[in-house]
Parts: C-alpha cells; sequence; structure tokens
C-alpha cells in the first residue's frame, strides 16, 4: 500500500498559520518566499475560470496555452516589483427586481491569480486572529452556521434587543490608510504589501474612462472580502468583544456575515448604550451607519397568551426574516422565514427566465425549473421555513403555466391541460436541507 504524501502548498500554509497561531502579537515580515511556481499553480487551480474577461480580454484558454511559463512570468513580477495591476473592467447588471442595476467589478484573470495566492498566504494568518463571531468569506464557515448561532444565541437568552445594523455602501468608503494601519499590526513583507497597495490604486474603467477612487476595496477582486474582514475584525468585532461587552450589565452577542451584522443583547438599557456609541465608534474610520435600515428591535420572547400584551417585532438577516412563533406544542420560539424582499426577487427572476425560454422544449424548461428550485432549497431549505417552499412551487406553477400558455394561440395552455402536463413532469418537493434534526426532510408535494 502507498502511502500519500502530503501536498507541498497545504504544508506551506499550515506552517505559517503555526507560527501566526503561536505569536498572535508578532508581525511577520517574510512571507512572500513561501509563493513559488508551485504555489501559483495552485491559487490557478482554485482561481474560477469561467467568467468575463477583464480589460486585457485574456481568457483562461489563451492561458493556459503556456501556463507554466505564464505563472513564472507572473511570480517574476510579483517577486521584482514590476507587476502592474491593471484597471477593473466595470459593467453594470440588473438587479433582482429588474429596476435598478448594480455595477460588479471584472479583473484580469492574471489579477486573480496572483490576488488568490496572495489571499492564501493571508488567510493563514488571518484565521488564526478573526473572531468566532463573524462568519462572511472565511473558509469552512457558512451564511448557515452564522444564523443557527444566531438563532442558539437568542434561544439561549429568550429573546432579547437586537440592533439590526447597516453599514452604509462599506465596501466603497473603506479607508486605505486605516486598512494599512491594520495590516501593519501584522503584515509587513515588501512584496505581499506592494502588491496589496496596487491593487487599493488599480482603479476602475467604464466607458474607455478609468477612475481612481482613494476609498474602498478592489471591485470583484479576490482580494476584498478578505481586506473587508480584516477592516472590520479590528473596526467591530474586537471593540465589542474586548472592551463593550465586559462592561454591560447583562449578555449580549455580536454575529458578523462580512458587513451585514446584529447585536443581541439582555437588556434594553445595554442596547441603547451600544446603539448611541456605535456610530461613532464607525465614523471613526470613515464608516457610518444606514440611518433607514438601522433599528433597535424588541425581540423579547411574547407572553404565554396568545392576543394580550405586547408582540416582538421581527428582523431580517441573510435573506430571512427572524421572529417569535410558536411550536405543534405550543411552546414559544424562535422562527425564520424567506424574507419578502428576497421571496419577490426569486419570483422575478423566475418569471423572466420562463418569459425569455417559453419556446424552449417542455422536457428542457422542466428540468432546468427543477434544477432551479433544488438550488433555492439548497439556501432556503431550513427548518420552519416549509411553507416558503410551498409558496414558491406555487408561484412557480402559475408562472410556467402563464408563459406555456404564451407561446401560441394554437396551443393555448389551459389549467386542466396544465394539471395534466405537470403529472407527466412533476415539480420536485420542497427540501429541508438545513435541518436542526440533523437530517434532510423531504415535504410531500400540496395539491
Amino acid at each position: 500500500m502507498g502511502s500519500s504524501r502530503p501536498d507541498p502548498v497545504s504544508l506551506k500554509l499550515l506552517r505559517i498559520a503555526e507560527l501566526a497561531g503561536q505569536t498572535p502579537r508578532m508581525v511577520l515580515t517574510t512571507l512572500a518566499h513561501h509563493i513559488d511556481v508551485e504555489f501559483m499553480a495552485e491559487a490557478y487551480r482554485r482561481t474560477r475560470k469561467d467568467g468575463a474577461v477583464g480589460v486585457d480580454g485574456q481568457t483562461a484558454a489563451e492561458f493556459e496555452e503556456n501556463l507554466q511559463g505564464n505563472l513564472e512570468s507572473l511570480l517574476g513580477r510579483l517577486k521584482s516589483g514590476t507587476y502592474r495591476a491593471p484597471p477593473v473592467r466595470r459593467v453594470h447588471i440588473p438587479k433582482g427586481d429588474g429596476s435598478k442595476t448594480r455595477p460588479i467589478g471584472i479583473p484580469t484573470l492574471e489579477d486573480k491569480v496572483l490576488q488568490r495566492a496572495v489571499t492564501m498566504v493571508l488567510e493563514a494568518i488571518y484565521e488564526q486572529d478573526f473572531l468566532d463571531c463573524s462568519y462572511g468569506f472565511r473558509p469552512g464557515r457558512s451564511a448557515h452556521q452564522a444564523l443557527q448561532s444566531l438563532w442558539d444565541g437568542l434561544t439561549r437568552m429568550g429573546g432579547g434587543w437586537v440592533l439590526d445594523a447597516d453599514v452604509q455602501s462599506f465596501f466603497d468608503r473603506l479607508d486605505h490608510g486605516h486598512l494599512r494601519c491594520f495590516l501593519d499590526q501584522r503584515v509587513r513583507d515588501g512584496v505581499l504589501r506592494r502588491a496589496i497597495g496596487k491593487w487599493l490604486n488599480a482603479g476602475v474603467m467604464e466607458a474607455g474612462q478609468v477612475t481612481r477612487p482613494k476609498l474602498g476595496t478592489p471591485q470583484g477582486g479576490v482580494i476584498s472580502p478578505l481586506l473587508a474582514n480584516i477592516y472590520l475584525h479590528e473596526v467591530l468585532d474586537t471593540w465589542f468583544v474586548r472592551e463593550v461587552a465586559p462592561r454591560l450589565w447583562g449578555r449580549a452577542f455580536l454575529v458578523r456575515y462580512a458587513d451585514d451584522f446584529v447585536i443581541a443583547f439582555e437588556y434594553e438599557g445595554d442596547a441603547r448604550r451600544v446603539m448611541s456609541v456605535l456610530p461613532r465608534r464607525l465614523e471613526r474610520f470613515g464608516l457610518s451607519l444606514h440611518p433607514d435600515k438601522t433599528r433597535l428591535v424588541d425581540f423579547r420572547c411574547p407572553p404565554p397568551r396568545r392576543g394580550k400584551g405586547r408582540k416582538s417585532e421581527t428582523f431580517d438577516l441573510l435573506g430571512f426574516t427572524h421572529y417569535w412563533g410558536r411550536s405543534r406544542k405550543g411552546i414559544p420560539t424562535i422562527k425564520r422565514r424567506t424574507a419578502r424582499g428576497r421571496f419577490a426577487r426569486t419570483l422575478v427572476r423566475f418569471a423572466d427566465w420562463c418569459r425569455r425560454n417559453r419556446h424552449k422544449p417542455v422536457a428542457w424548461q422542466h428540468r432546468k425549473i427543477c434544477q432551479a428550485l433544488l438550488g433555492h432549497d439548497a439556501y432556503y431549505g431550513i427548518t420552519g421555513n416549509s411553507e416558503a417552499l410551498w409558496r414558491l412551487r406555487n408561484q412557480v406553477r402559475r408562472i410556467w403555466r402563464k408563459w406555456l400558455d404564451r407561446r401560441s394561440r394554437a396551443a393555448r395552455m389551459h389549467w386542466e391541460k396544465f394539471i395534466l402536463l405537470l403529472r407527466r413532469y412533476p415539480l420536485p418537493p420542497g427540501r429541508v436541507v438545513h435541518s436542526i434534526y440533523g437530517k434532510q426532510l423531504r415535504l410531500p408535494l400540496r395539491p
């Protein structure tokens, strides 16, 4: 029997992580020597290759024609300091409701590979420093873990007061000067810091014009989520956990996913004190709370008798509305359902897709719709959200029939005919993929 040898790149990252974990206050100054051609090849393997091309127009297929040579050239330019970060190509895509557009940035393939390599090194370091309260864009952590942590914490406290906060235009307003100061506390390797500086100043190309904003992270950059986490780790996470929470009268905890976060408090007084100082804390680092999307929510457990006394409010996080309901035994429990805005956007996308593809073969449409529903369940299929899964399938059936009915006047799709079609092409039942009971549950289709 042959023994499998450890991956050299994994061993390098493990050594970096061990050093960072053993010396949490040490500033690391020699890291670039870990990045070699083999390291770059692994970074290329981890890079998405089917995305749109950047300003240079280079595709993954063209890059792979001389993969070894291109990686060696890229590595040499990184180490020598001659690498020039190209501007990010900006395009606008429609938002969920179709009425507005959202700008996104598309880096070049070379830029993606190099940013991935630097991100791999920095992740090995900062994963030893980041706190348990942050979940977004971290290896081995997910939005569902953040939701579960919030559910567990609120359940243990029996509810409380929830500060539902929204940082206004965070990725566009991140201050480069403060970010460099935060990086100085841990990473001062000249090669890596020079590359990060070039990405921050690379600029954006739109309609042939290049602009160089003095704030924000590289649009669409692989390294952007990590830089954002480093920034909020210092600005919010460590401040709250180490300075604020120990001074409160009651229990409190923070759950953050990228720039989305909530803080739950046992007592209203604590919540209002933090709500008064949080804007000043963020302002100190060039950030601000959105005035219309930040609020304090009374999320205490409602009294046992229905219809009397106060009712707790609701709040949204990561696409779910959190509210107090009752279990089948009548016990108050925290429940979650698909947020109204997310549900509506999903229906708009389904309707637009059915309209554009209404003349395709029915079997092909059915396969694609089933794939989309299963993908939806992969995120929204959580315990307590079965009603929203049913409603989605109901609406999808209506939308699909509507656009099949408009294929031609000669082949009208009345409901009687559509019901017969559904017997041949049934939609998949809803699935509770993320169950608190530890197993997937298939929900029988309702008529």
